[in-house]
C-alpha cells in the first residue's frame, strides 16, 4: 500500500514537471510569434492635447497590419509608454522600451525637446525611432526616420506664401524651447532675404495660459500676420484670449505650424475661424486613401473624432516600417534601418518616400484656412511631393551625405 502511494506520487510529480515544461515551451512558441513595438507619447501633461490622438493613429495602423497577418507572419504587440510632457521621462521610457521590453522599433515623440532627449538613447543603443511631427530641421540621424515635415516642407513655404499675400510685417510668437526658437531663426533669415519685416518676437513657457500682455504687444506692433509656433494647450488659452480681445483673422491673421484639426477641437472653431495653418495633410483632402483612413479612424475612436497631419504621419510611419521589415525579411533593427531607405507608401496625404540620403520623407506642402466646422479649406498646395532638406542654406552650411553622415559644405 505504501509502495503504491509513493509510486502514484512520483508519477504525479513527473506529470507536473512535464506539464510545466510544455507550458514554458508553449509560452516561448507564442512569444516567437509576436513582435514587440514601442509607442512613446505624452498621454498626460500640456502636450497630451496633441499626442494622445497621435498614439491612437499609431495603434490603429498596428491593428490594421495585424488584421492582415502582421509582419513576417507575426503579430505586433504595442508597448505603450507615457512621456508625460517631460523630457527626462521621455529618455527614461525610451531606455525601458529598448533595454527591458526589447522592442524592435519605437514610434513616438512630438516636441523637438522630447526628440532630442531620446536621440542619445537611440544612438547609444543603435536603435530606431519613427518621429511623426514637423520640426525645425538641422538634424539627420540614422537612428530616426522623420515622417513629419522638414523646414522646406512647412515653415519656409508658409513664409513665402504669406509674403506673396502681401503679409510683410511678421510678429513671431512661440513656446520657449528648441523648435520655436530655431524655426524663428529660419523665419528671420527668410524675411531678411525675401523683403519681410520683423515687428515683434515673444516666447512663453510650455503650458503658459496668460496671454493678455502678449496680445497687447501684438496689437501695438500692428503686424500683418502672427506666425505662431506655440505648442500644446497654450494654443487654447492664446486663441480664446485673442478672440476675447476683439481680434479676428480679418484684423490680424495667424499662421500656425503646430495647430491642426485635433487642437481646434480644444480651441473651438469660433475662436480660430479664418486663421491659417501649414501642413502636409488635412482631413478635408479628397483622396481615396484619405476617405478610407478617416472612415476607419472614426469607426475605431468615435464619430466626433478628427484626423490631422501628425496623426496621419504616425499612421503611415507604421506602414513604412512594416514595408521595410518585409523587404529586409527580418525585424533586426540594423537591417530594417538599411531597408527603410527609399521605401514608398501611398498615404492618405498622397505618395510619400523615405529619402536614401537623410531619412526624411518627401511630402506635398499645403496651406489651409480654418472653417466654421473646424476643418480646413486648402488655399494652396505644392501639388506634388517636395524633397526634404533638413539643413536650409539660410541658416546652415551643413550637408547630409547619408543618414548620420553630416559635413560642412
Amino acid at each position: 500500500m505504501k509502495k503504491t502511494y509513493w509510486l502514484g506520487k512520483t508519477v504525479f510529480i513527473v506529470f507536473c514537471i512535464m506539464f510545466l515544461f510544455s507550458l514554458g515551451s508553449w509560452h516561448k512558441a507564442c512569444a516567437a510569434e509576436q513582435v514587440k513595438v514601442g509607442v512613446l507619447h505624452s498621454l498626460s501633461g500640456t502636450m497630451s492635447i496633441s499626442e494622445v490622438a497621435v498614439k491612437d493613429g499609431t495603434l490603429m495602423a498596428i491593428a490594421e497590419i495585424n488584421a492582415r497577418g502582421g509582419v513576417l507572419g507575426k503579430q505586433n504587440v504595442p508597448i505603450v509608454e507615457d512621456g508625460a510632457s517631460d523630457w527626462p521621462t521621455f529618455a527614461e521610457k525610451a531606455r525601458k522600451l529598448i533595454s527591458k521590453d526589447k522592442v524592435v522599433v519605437v514610434f513616438g515623440c512630438w516636441t523637438s525637446a522630447s526628440r532630442k532627449a531620446v536621440l542619445p538613447v537611440f544612438e547609444k543603443a543603435d536603435h530606431l525611432l519613427f518621429y511623426p511631427v514637423q520640426y525645425e530641421g538641422l538634424e539627420a540621424s540614422k537612428n530616426i526616420v522623420y515622417t513629419g515635415a522638414a523646414p522646406n516642407q512647412q515653415i519656409m513655404p508658409s513664409v513665402t506664401w504669406l509674403l506673396k499675400q502681401n503679409k510683410k510685417k511678421f510678429f513671431l510668437l512661440g513656446s520657449d524651447y528648441v523648435f520655436p526658437r530655431t524655426a524663428n531663426l529660419i523665419i528671420k533669415a527668410q524675411l531678411k532675404a525675401q523683403g519681410g519685416t520683423l515687428v515683434g518676437e515673444e516666447y512663453t513657457p510650455l503650458g503658459h495660459t496668460e496671454y493678455s500682455t502678449v496680445i497687447n504687444k501684438i496689437k501695438a506692433a500692428k503686424p500683418d500676420v502672427v506666425f505662431n509656433t506655440l505648442n500644446g494647450d497654450s494654443n487654447v488659452a492664446f486663441f480664446k484670449q485673442f478672440r476675447a480681445a476683439g481680434v479676428t483673422a480679418n484684423d490680424i491673421p495667424t499662421m500656425s505650424v503646430s495647430i491642426a484639426e485635433d487642437e481646434i477641437r480644444g480651441i473651438g472653431a469660433d475662436n480660430i475661424l479664418g486663421h491659417f495653418a501649414a501642413w502636409n495633410y488635412f482631413m478635408s483632402m479628397k483622396t481615396p486613401e484619405n476617405d478610407i483612413f478617416v472612415k476607419n479612424y472614426k469607426a475605431k475612436y468615435g464619430q466626433d473624432r478628427v484626423t490631422d497631419d501628425p496623426i496621419e504621419a504616425a499612421y503611415f510611419g507604421v506602414y513604412l516600417w512594416a514595408e521595410a521589415v518585409q523587404k529586409a525579411k527580418t525585424t533586426d533593427v540594423a537591417k530594417v534601418r538599411e531597408s527603410v531607405k527609399g521605401i514608398s507608401y501611398k498615404a492618405p496625404e498622397g505618395p510619400v518616400t523615405i529619402s536614401k540620403i537623410n531619412n526624411h520623407t518627401s511630402k506635398i506642402v499645403q496651406m489651409g484656412k480654418v472653417r466654421s466646422d473646424g476643418q480646413f479649406d486648402i488655399v494652396w498646395t505644392s501639388g506634388k511631393p517636395v524633397e526634404p532638406d533638413p539643413f536650409p542654406s539660410l541658416v546652415s552650411k551643413k550637408k547630409v551625405l547619408a543618414p548620420g553622415k553630416i559635413v560642412d559644405k
